[in-house]
């Protein structure tokens, strides 16, 4: 409920003590740069007085600090966190993040608009704001098999909801160059409204293209250099660290003053583990800091620069009329929030415990029929074979080509050129599809790991050295409803369920990080040399981003956007 403007009027003329006063402070001006001390009055959820002395019911001591606008994560997806809405509030919140703008297109493309509605329902009832675009591309193209199918009409509905601001990441970007006419229709019914993109390395004649059809901002440049021609062209450019697709040390060197305003901060997909060990946005702000960004660029694109891309005009600064998002931190430099206020609550242990919560949905979606070992064989007579690569902090993937004669039938992986299986296999219960391939780079030894957590359309993926592991692996994800497991010798080794649309743990943030301290180690005990493992598997069946990638439907050549006969 709004404050009656006769209130906000008269604490921020200090003719009445303000609901809440902080103290002590000195706040970080992102118009001048200028770090000042004074107290910050708040009314309700309003920011009534700064640069001056108040009174307050409340006062709260913050001698010492520094006070900066809560940070603003412009582009991610919260089920890529491996937990529900209302645990992602309270594992970010803490670390400084009171707004967050979510594509829930992954748990979209398993149950369509009831798992939107669900994003939508939660985020009436968590502390931290979440705002939803309306996923656009469900499934991301015709190359795969997801468990729903999302067009212009079945969004309009939803267009007006308080929580939405526009359309997600329109990432079929050749549909958009083609004039495919589902894509067009669904830029046409919002067009006026944000769209955001999802380009990765268009450049030239192209990208004018695609920015002319009404599409506003961009989290996919991993060159200095593509990032520049989007931000020239008009583009609002989203710096991107998450937990696979990490861009930030490439796109430091933009991040200045002058660029600062046209510039946000974004983590896309990171998880718990990652969260835990690193940090959030935090991360990316002392990071940054560290690579010699100026610290007025970096605290801009965190929040006054965010809120302004997204057109969220009431957030950002710390300001007379801004909603009291805040977060007390010991330095510029470090970063570290001892207290964060979102809407002038202080996100403390009793505040999250009081929420109200909302039921989870799309229990028991995986529907994949049994796979046995000889179901991962890969025929063909042509020794010449294509390859997906890994590239280690990146989702663009390499198209490689190998020589792998069969062998009875079938090519066998190769463990000494680092060449194993994957396979994707459908899971919503449509048409039982399987397709296999191989990949090169994650240094797999033996055994298998398989995932539901599969961009986008969240097919079970699994790779391995040994068929019947992978089998094991791959069969294991239906009885448990979805989530990660690894296996080796006919053994299950480790394993995580995500019951929520095969997406999403129904355990707190702590217990997922901790269940992924182990799951981890056991991908590691096979070999395998990536970081992240699982999300970077995800990715590999993502045929929106170049170049090889694998889906239920076959090897896919995204330059040609087309499955490979």
């Amino acid at each position: 409920m709004q404050e009656p403007l006769s209130r906000l009027i008269d604490q921020g003329r200090g003719l009445t003590p303000a609901d809440l006063v902080l103290k002590g402070g000195r706040v970080f001006d992102l118009i001048t740069g200028d770090l000042v001390e004074t107290d910050v009055a708040i009314c309700g959820d309003t920011i009534v007085g700064t640069f001056g002395s108040y009174t307050g019911i409340r006062e709260t001591d913050v001698s010492g600090q520094v006070l900066v606008p809560g940070f603003i994560d412009t582009h991610l997806h919260i089920e890529s966190s491996l937990v529900t809405p209302h645990e992602f509030d309270r594992c970010v919140g803490p670390r400084g993040v009171t707004t967050v703008i979510c594509d829930p297109h992954e748990i979209a493309n398993v149950c369509g608009l009831t798992g939107i509605r669900y994003f939508l329902d939660s985020a009436a009832q968590t502390l931290i704001d979440i705002r939803v675009q309306l996923s656009s591309c469900v499934p991301s193209t015709h190359m795969e098999t997801a468990g729903a199918r999302l067009e212009a009409a079945d969004l309009l509905p939803l267009k007006d909801h308080p929580q939405v601001i526009g359309l997600a990441e329109f990432m079929n970007f050749p549909g958009v160059l083609m004039k495919d006419e589902a894509c067009l229709a669904k830029l046409q019914a919002f067009r006026g409204r944000h769209i955001d993109g999802h380009a990765p390395l268009l450049r030239g004649a192209d990208l004018n293209g695609y920015i002319a059809a009404g599409i506003r901002t961009e989290h996919e440049a991993t060159t200095a250099a593509e990032a520049l021609e989007k931000l020239r062209k008009g583009m609002r450019v989203l710096i991107r660290e998450g937990s696979v697709s990490k861009d930030m040390h490439a796109l430091a060197p933009i991040l200045t003053e002058r660029h600062s305003p046209y510039l946000c901060l974004c983590t896309d997909d990171r998880n718990p583990l990652d969260i835990a060990e690193h940090g959030h946005l935090d991360y990316m702000i002392r990071s940054l800091i560290a690579l010699g960004c100026p610290p007025l660029a970096v605290y801009r694109a965190a929040s006054l620069s965010a809120a302004e891309a997204f057109g969220l005009k009431d957030r950002g600064l710390i300001a007379p009329g801004k909603r009291a998002d805040i977060a007390v931190i010991d330095s510029l430099e470090t970063c570290h929030a001892s207290r964060v206020f979102a809407r002038g609550v202080e996100l403390t242990p009793a505040a999250f415990a009081a929420r109200p919560t909302t039921a989870p949905v799309a229990r028991a979606s995986v529907k994949a029929p049994r796979v046995t070992p000889q179901d991962f064989r890969t025929g063909g007579n042509r020794v010449e074979t294509p390859v997906i690569g890994i590239l280690p902090g990146k989702i663009i993937t390499p198209h490689l080509t190998f020589d792998i004669p069969p062998v009875d039938g079938d090519k066998r992986p190769d463990l000494d050129r680092d060449l194993v299986k994957i396979a994707v296999i459908e899971r919503h219960g449509r048409n039982g599809n399987r397709a296999t391939g191989f990949v090169q780079g994650f240094g797999l030894k033996r055994g298998a790991i398989a995932s539901t957590v599969c961009h986008d359309h969240h097919n079970i993926a699994v790779v391995g050295a040994d068929y019947a592991d992978m089998a094991l692996a791959a069969n294991r994800l239906t009885e448990i409803e979805g989530g990660f497991v690894v296996a080796e010798g006919g053994k299950v080794l480790a394993e995580l369920a995500l019951p929520v649309a095969g997406l999403m743990s129904l355990l707190s943030f702590e217990e997922v990080r901790d269940a992924l301290i182990p799951l981890r180690a056991a991908a590691h005990s096979l070999g395998v040399t990536l970081e992240e493992p699982f999300l970077q598997l995800a990715f590999l069946a993502l045929p929106v981003i170049p170049h090889l990638k694998i889906t239920d439907h076959g090897l896919v050549d995204v330059d040609r956007f087309e499955v490979i006969p």
